[in-house]
């Protein structure tokens, strides 16, 4: 006869797949929570230290951290040394505007988005179906009939990046630069007055003839390109891979997505986002037009605070805030898989360089393993940067804690990179914290049937690895106990609930739905190449078409806690009878309970 344990394991296990992506539900946030205090201290701590350095005399900036439903913490700092053309720029506050450069390619993302849900225009559509101009294949080669809009949202359209850097900045000129936004890398401008040309083999008098007169081409950037420009640039375009080849970051992607718009919807595209965005969201600082200098964080050195992006706009054209972009945030936090039907929005869609980053539409997509102080489980950060001369920018989702985070900074970048890494590590750790104690008062416990005759209990407990159900008995029997060894593997193994974030009613968001796999401990030091390998399939075994790893909460009580454990193939519900329970406690402030 096979063992229960056995066949459990064989019905649930889900190979080498260590620790499920999805451990728990978002935390609840409560600013007054002392765990969030301790955080937003000592990232204010941390940030005082960094910007105090003289390398930032000339930065301003704005953090903001916000949840799906409220900003939870801010912070403004005021550059030491003003721009001297502009003192009586007031000081940096949420409502402070900063050119956002390439965030702005997420706007433009949103409305196609939109678009597509209207019915206007399709995703998988070739270019070409909206704008004729382009032909069916360009001078160079490039075959505008076999890209489609999703193709040039999700940077696998193949064109060439069109890759910009900003003035004065000395940086590798053959390396990647497609967050920064501003003069282009065409080394025949004015752009890098430190560079002698000959000291790379070029020719130092080439003839401008046959190049643009706009844009980054024109004296000063006075001259902003139009349609007709870039049509009659891109005739002679040559492509740098084959459609959905290979991940390549292009600006011109947007351009064209930006021009989609505008015929579709019979708008400018300024006027599109406008009125489909930024006033539904109330984003009523943001702009694509300049705004007054009074409004803007104008940082000394070069800038481009008031230049014209013109047919750029939709690739890097908007002013935004910190503020707006936080209401921004809550609303991707919370529509990113209702836009349309076509994609869920916050999803990875092609590899980019090395096994932790990736591409969305238009994301640019960051998971790792190393962020977390207990657990080695995967946290994705779904983020967008930008970069103009004088600017630095970032927005980022982590939708598994419900974070939305924004980073503006005026003056030297380097600020940045700083500002991310304190900020998105303090605030994950303890979100992490936050859903753990969350865990512990609202599922784990002791569950009992409560006929005695039917003899089932089931025990959970919550720890960095999630809700991990200790043991389980149904009808008398002993189905397993933690850890999951007996008579079938010398390596540990346990079983976990994981939330499925869908309910049995949804319309009253009544009968959180979890499902139950049985995972391996990960093992210290080398083993398999193929133990990373792991096609996750929460599916498995059923009973009487039942799947045998549902699991149901039912019955949430006043203080967020469940009363009802519903085991559907076992055809049983289990009444939490532990008394361990504080009814007064908040989110976030339960005693740690070890069961």
């Amino acid at each position: 006869m096979v063992p229960l344990s056995s066949f459990l394991l064989v019905a649930l296990a889900s190979a080498k797949c260590f620790e499920p992506t999805i451990a728990h539900p978002p935390p609840r946030y409560n600013v007054g929570d002392p765990l969030l205090q301790d955080a937003f201290k000592s990232i204010n701590t941390a940030l005082t230290a960094a910007v105090a350095a003289p390398e930032f005399d000339r930065t301003s900036f704005s953090v903001e951290i916000t949840s799906s439903k409220d900003t939870l913490w801010s912070r403004h700092h005021t550059a030491r040394e003003r721009n001297a053309s502009r003192p009586d720029i007031p000081e940096v506050n949420g409502d402070a505007l900063y050119r956002i450069a390439s965030i702005t390619k997420t706007f433009t993302v949103l409305g196609i988005l939109y678009q597509h849900a209207a019915g206007n225009l399709s995703l998988d559509a070739t270019v070409n179906t909206y704008l004729k101009e382009l032909g069916d294949k360009s001078n160079g080669g490039i075959p505008w009939k076999d890209i489609t809009l999703r193709s040039l949202a999700s940077q696998l359209s193949g064109l060439p990046p069109e890759c910009k850097m900003p003035l004065g900045k000395k940086q590798n000129l053959f390396g990647v630069c497609h967050t920064e936004e501003g003069a282009q890398g065409d080394l025949i401008n004015n752009n890098y007055p430190e560079l002698d040309r000959s000291s790379l083999g070029l020719p130092p008098d080439v003839s401008r003839e046959g190049l643009p007169t706009c844009d980054e081409y024109s004296p000063n950037y006075e001259t902003p390109c139009t349609a007709k420009d870039m049509f009659r640039q891109l005739k002679k375009f040559a492509p740098l891979f084959a459609p959905n080849q290979e991940s390549s970051y292009s600006n011109v992607a947007f351009e064209l997505l930006g021009l989609v718009l505008s015929r579709v919807t019979n708008q400018t595209y300024e006027t599109y986002i406008d009125e489909a965005i930024f006033k539904p969201l109330n984003m009523s600082t943001s702009t694509l037009s300049k705004p007054a200098d009074s409004a803007g964080v104008i940082p000394a050195g070069p800038q481009f605070w008031g230049v014209d992006e013109g047919i750029q706009n939709p690739t890097g054209g908007i002013y935004s805030s910190s503020s707006d972009l936080s209401k921004y945030l809550r609303y991707i936090l919370t529509h990113y898989n209702a836009i349309t039907h076509a994609v869920n929005w916050l999803h990875p869609v092609s590899s980019s360089r090395g096994l932790n980053s990736f591409y969305g539409m238009p994301w640019e997509i960051y998971q790792t393993d190393r962020i977390l102080e207990q657990s080695k489980r995967t946290v994705r950060f779904v983020t967008k940067s930008g970069g103009l001369p004088g600017y630095t920018s970032i927005i980022i989702t982590v939708p598994e804690y419900d974070l939305g985070i924004t980073i503006l900074v005026a003056g030297p970048n380097a600020m940045l990179s700083k500002i991310r890494d304190i900020v998105t590590v303090t605030i994950v750790q303890t979100a992490e914290k936050l859903a753990i104690q969350q865990m512990r008062n609202r599922y784990a416990g002791t569950y009992s049937a409560s006929d005695p005759e039917v003899n089932s209990t089931a025990t959970l407990k919550a720890d960095y690895r999630g809700l991990v159900v200790t043991s389980f008995v149904s009808n008398g029997t002993v189905v397993f106990e933690a850890p999951i060894t007996k008579d079938v593997t010398t390596t540990p193994r346990y079983a976990q609930l994981s939330p499925t974030l869908l309910y049995r009613n949804e319309e009253e968001r009544q009968g959180e739905e979890w499902r139950a796999l049985i995972f391996e401990e990960r093992a210290e030091g080398l083993g398999s190449i193929w133990d990373d390998f792991c096609v996750e399939d929460w599916e498995m075994s059923s009973y009487a078409g039942i799947p045998l790893n549902t699991a149901v909460f039912w019955d949430e009580q006043k203080d967020g806690h469940f009363e009802t454990l519903e085991l559907p193939a076992f055809r049983v519900n289990l009444t939490r009878v532990d008394q361990k329970r504080g009814s007064n406690r908040k989110y976030g402030q339960q005693e740690t309970m070890e069961l």
